[in-house]
């Protein structure tokens, strides 16, 4: 059956104009981003079929690739895509929301300003947070990607953005794809030579957090600073 012969309301596009956005379920607005089915099944129906392979969830649909959303029947490449940048557009609009200098007064701020960022990737990224006097966020910088070790994470470079931007304080954060929570020999290491350096330049390390997909480690919670 097409989306064609269900009854108005059962057809996403007739039901968003009749009812609203809010009205529609997620597969009902899937549907519309991908805008056709395929021979077998219309767009709703291939839709759910796609929700319910990640368990109904767009943050585990944010992590398949193009290729693997093309290997069901009726995606195509620019259905693929299409995919990929209403999703990306979703984060992104979750970061906007982000105040533009907002105030970290625990490791949970600081978590809820990354995560959009690190929780939904399947590489590693180190990325940090530099504050003024008053716990402020003056920038948010990348700093690697694909791993972190002494090796990669250069501290030099941390250091000279930090003092670019009058930072007295940094809070670090990387992500582990894996989901453990556990820090690596090298996170720790890491972690100790970036809270020595600092010392140095009266620059405090004030945390480093590991993020996995739907929770976080903090070291300074749990006493590792």
């Amino acid at each position: 059956m097409t989306i064609k012969l269900l009854a108005k309301d059962d057809r996403p596009r007739e039901k968003f104009l009749q009812k609203g956005k809010s009205s529609l379920s997620d597969s009902e607005l899937l549907a519309i981003i991908m805008g056709s089915g395929s021979r077998d099944e219309s767009a709703l129906e291939l839709a759910r079929k796609i929700l319910s392979s990640v368990n109904n969830s767009w943050h585990q649909l944010s992590l398949l690739s193009s290729k693997e959303l093309m290997k069901f029947k009726g995606i195509g490449e620019v259905k693929a895509l299409s995919i990929i940048a209403a999703l990306e557009i979703g984060k992104r609009r979750a970061v906007q929301e982000i105040p533009d200098k907002p105030v970290i007064s625990n490791s949970k701020d600081a978590y809820f300003i990354l995560k959009n960022q690190l929780s939904d990737l399947r590489t590693e990224e180190f990325w940090a947070l530099f504050l003024n006097q008053s716990n402020k966020v003056v920038h948010t910088s990348q700093l690697t990607q694909g791993g972190i070790s002494q090796s990669i994470v250069d501290v030099r470079v941390l250091f000279k953005t930090a003092l670019d931007h009058f930072s007295t304080g940094i809070i670090i954060a990387h992500n582990h794809p894996s989901g453990s929570l556990k820090p690596s020999k090298e996170d720790i290491s890491i972690t100790q030579k970036i809270k020595e350096a600092g010392k140095t330049l009266s620059i405090q390390l004030l945390d480093h957090i590991i993020i996995t997909q739907d929770t976080y480690f903090s070291f300074s919670d749990e006493g590792l600073l």
